[in-house]
C-alpha cells in the first residue's frame, strides 16, 4: 500500500498546474521567438501543442527552467516526430553547479562532499545530460560556457577507469577535457537535453 501512495505521489509531483503551464509556455514561447537562429523553419505552435499533450515533459522542462537552463528547442528529429530541447543558458544553468559527475564518484569522497551528482540530478529531472557531439553542436548556436563549464555524459570506458569528461568555451574554441569524476567546482554544472 505504502508502494502505491508513493508512485502516487511521485506522478501529481511531476505534474504542473495549469497556471505554471501556461507560465512556463508563455516563457518558452518568448525565448523560441526571440532566438529563431536555434530552430529555423519550425512553427511555436506545433512546438507547443506537443508540449500540451505530454505534460511530464512538461514538467521536465519546468525543472530544467527552475533551475536557470533556459530550454529551448535547437531541433525537430523527423522520424520521431519529437522536438530537441537543450539548455541554452548563456553559462552552465546557476543552480545545477557544484557537483561531481556521478554517485559513485560522490560516495568516493572521503571529505567535503557536495550535496549532489550530475547524472541523479538530470535522472530526477527527467533529462539526459549532453553528449560531447550535441554539445559541439549547441555551440555553433552560440557562444556558451564562456566563464563556466558543463560536465558531459562520459562515455562508459572512461568511467570505468574513473574519469569523467566535461567542456567549456575558451579563446573562442570548445574544449573538452577530463577530470575525476568525484570533483566538482563552483563553476561546473550541467546541461541537459529532453526529446518531446
Amino acid at each position: 500500500m505504502n508502494t502505491k501512495v508513493e508512485t502516487m505521489s511521485n506522478e501529481t509531483k511531476k505534474k504542473l498546474s495549469s497556471e505554471q503551464s501556461q507560465e512556463l509556455l508563455r516563457a518558452l514561447k518568448a525565448r523560441f521567438e526571440k532566438n529563431m537562429n536555434r530552430h529555423k523553419g519550425l512553427e511555436w505552435a506545433k512546438v507547443q501543442a506537443k508540449l500540451e499533450v505530454n505534460t511530464e515533459k512538461l514538467w521536465s522542462l519546468n525543472e530544467m527552467e527552475r533551475t536557470g537552463g533556459e530550454p529551448d528547442v535547437v531541433g525537430h528529429d523527423i522520424k520521431t516526430g519529437e522536438y530537441i530541447f537543450y539548455d541554452c543558458s548563456a553559462e552552465s544553468p546557476k543552480d545545477r553547479r557544484n557537483v561531481c559527475y556521478d554517485r559513485e564518484g560522490l560516495e568516493s569522497r572521503k571529505e567535503h562532499k557536495p550535496e549532489n551528482n550530475a547524472i541523479d540530478m538530470a535522472a530526477a529531472m527527467g533529462i539526459e545530460l549532453l553528449t560531447e557531439e550535441q554539445y559541439r553542436e549547441l555551440q555553433k548556436l552560440g557562444n556558451f560556457d564562456t566563464k563556466t563549464s558543463s560536465w558531459l555524459k562520459t562515455p562508459s570506458e572512461i568511467r570505468k577507469l574513473g574519469g569523467a569528461i566535461f567542456a567549456d568555451r575558451r579563446y573562442d574554441h570548445v574544449f573538452v577535457y577530463h577530470n575525476g569524476a568525484e570533483s566538482y567546482y563552483g563553476v561546473r554544472g550541467f546541461r541537459g537535453s529532453l526529446r518531446v
